[in-house]
Formats: structure tokens, sequence, C-alpha cells
């Protein structure tokens, strides 16, 4: 009985603690503690090979609206094909929005499992470390390694060019994997992040600008697009502030990499990677290879030194003092509003 008064005693703290916290306030605890726990402990491999991760089965119904409105054998126009890919992306949103609707009641415990397993800070550094240690064994396991998180050909890329894929992919997901789902849990809670993971699942999957999905992943494209326009920028003023403290950028050059960034392909991805360009003083992007399909682009910080395999190591400390940055920023944000209310 004892035991029974005590736990009832703890619940009701509980519960008064958590009262004296607004919704935003107790989310921006949630996002601190996930993006430290994603930290220590990643993805549970272990679990995964039981159970489907939820991007898995983003994946199957992004797959399932792909065979039912984009069939190939049928001779739709592209507006009829860029109508069922609106309606596709409308559907998955709106599936995504419910599921995290009905996921919330699950209280903070189910909030931080979630936020946890959709960030993805461990396994980008682990990805990109992986390359940086191939690349100190030899040239055909880091073309290999490399592989595993770029869409670019890797069978015939030397040292540098696979070092600066390397880069560049760790610099755009700290964006996409890491601060945009953080950001849009931090704004919308669970519906927030499941949403813009669907969205940025079915981007990949749906948004190429190829015959089969030009017209179809339109507004898939569109969609990311919008979702990732703060998180990119706010990445970039990160990496390029994290580049300040490691004594690469000085204050009065913070804005160099602005321009740089515009001249990129996409309106996002352009932004944390030229940031990380004048972060390492080295110069990124350039023409390379998709595929057969060689895609020529204008070089971020054109100015920059070639870059080495050890730019790899420097870049993911970049990328980890950015991380440190934003829950900094957030844990300031969260006491100054704590108090002030």
């Amino acid at each position: 009985m004892a035991y029974y008064h005590h736990g009832k005693i703890l619940l009701a703290e509980h519960i008064i603690l958590m009262s004296s916290f607004s919704d935003i306030e107790l989310r921006a605890l949630v996002l601190i503690a996930a993006i430290l726990i994603d930290r220590m402990v990643g993805e549970p491999a272990l679990l995964w090979r039981h159970l489907p991760h939820p991007v898995v089965f983003f994946g199957k119904l992004i797959s399932f609206c792909d065979r039912k409105l984009n069939q190939k054998r049928r001779k739709w126009t592209g507006r009829r094909r860029r109508l069922h890919g609106l309606m596709a992306i409308l559907f998955l949103v709106v599936i995504a929005g419910i599921a995290g609707y009905v996921a919330s009641f699950g209280g903070l415990i189910a909030d931080i499992v979630i936020v946890t397993i959709l960030i993805a800070g461990k396994s980008l550094h682990d990805h990109i470390d992986a390359v940086a240690v191939a690349l100190r064994r030899d040239i055909s396991s880091a073309r290999y390694a490399v592989s595993m998180i770029v869409g670019r050909q890797t069978n015939n890329l030397d040292e540098d060019e696979i070092a600066r894929a390397a880069i560049e992919t760790g610099a755009e997901n700290l964006s996409d994997g890491v601060f945009a789902p953080a950001l849009w849990y931090l704004a919308l809670g669970l519906p927030g992040i499941l949403i813009y993971k669907m969205t940025n699942t079915a981007d990949s999957m749906i948004g190429y600008k190829n015959a089969r999905y030009l017209a179809f992943g339109y507004g898939a494209a569109k969609f990311d697009d919008l979702l990732n326009y703060v998180p990119a920028r706010l990445t970039a003023l990160l990496i390029a502030l994290a580049g300040m403290l490691k004594g690469s950028l000085r204050f009065s050059t913070l804005y160099l990499f602005v321009p740089d960034a515009r001249t990129h392909s996409s309106p996002n991805s352009g932004w944390p990677e030229a940031a990380m360009a004048y972060a390492l003083d080295i110069w990124l992007a350039g023409s390379r290879y998709y595929g057969n399909r060689l895609i020529v682009a204008p070089r971020m910080n054109p100015d920059g030194r070639l870059v080495e395999s050890n730019d790899i190591q420097k870049s993911l400390e970049i990328l980890t003092t950015a991380q440190i940055l934003f829950l900094l920023a957030i844990a300031l944000t969260l006491i100054w509003w704590h108090l002030a209310s």
C-alpha cells in the first residue's frame, strides 16, 4: 500500500511539473532529449531486424501511390500525371498527419522515442566517418562506402572526389536528417515531424526530373522544397558559425557563402554545402556524373583549395559543432521563454 501511495504522489508531482510548461516548451525538452539520445545510441539495428522502420512504411505507401497513380502503360498526359502526383502527396501528408496526431496521445515517452528514431544525427556521422576510414584503407572500399550515401556515379571517383562527395552529403543531410525534422517537430509536434519525413521520403523516391517522375513527382519535390526552405538556411548559418568558432571564418565573412548557395540547382541544398565550403576553405560542387549523365554546375567557393581526405574529419567536427550550437540555442530560448512567461 505504501508503494501505491508513493506512486500516486510521484504521478501527481509529474503532472504538476508538466503543467508548468507550455506545449512548445515540452517539445523543446523532448527535442533536446531526442537529439542527445540519438547521438549516444543511434539507430537500434537489432530492433529494425524485427520491426519495420517508420520510413520503410512511408516508402511502401509512396510505392503504392506510384503504382496506382503513375502507371507506365497508361497514355496519360503530363498534366494528368502532375494532378495525380498532387493527389498522392496530399494523401500521404494527411496519412502522416493523422498518424502523428494519434501517436501524440502516447505522452512524452512516445514523443521522445519517435523523434529519436526520426532524427538521424548519429547515422549521418557514422556513414560519413565510414568513408574517411575506407579512404585510409584503399580507394575501392572508399568508393563503395561513398556509394551508400550519394546518388552520383562512384566507380571512377578519385580520392578528392570521394572526399568532396562525402562532405557535400554530410552538409546537406545535416539539414534534411537533423535540423529540418527537429524544427518541424518543434513547430507542430509529432504531426509536423511525420509530415516532414513522409514528404522528404517521397521526394527521394519520386522527386526526380526524369521521364517517369518529372510530372508525377512535381508535387512531392515542390512541397519538400517548401518544408526545407527555413531549415536549409538555418543549417547554413550554424555551419558558418561553427566554422567561425573553428577559426576558419571571421564574423565579417560569414555572408560570403550566400551568392554561391544561390547558384545550386536546388533551392535548398546549396545553402549548407556552400557554407561548408567556406567553413573548410575548400571548393565544393562543380560538375559530376549521375549515372551516365554529366551534370555541369559551378563550384562553390571557387577560390578555395582542393579538398583532401582529412577534410572529411574536419567536416564532421563542423557538423558536430553546428548541432551543439543548435542545442544551445534551443536550451537558452527555452530558459528565456519559461522565465518570461
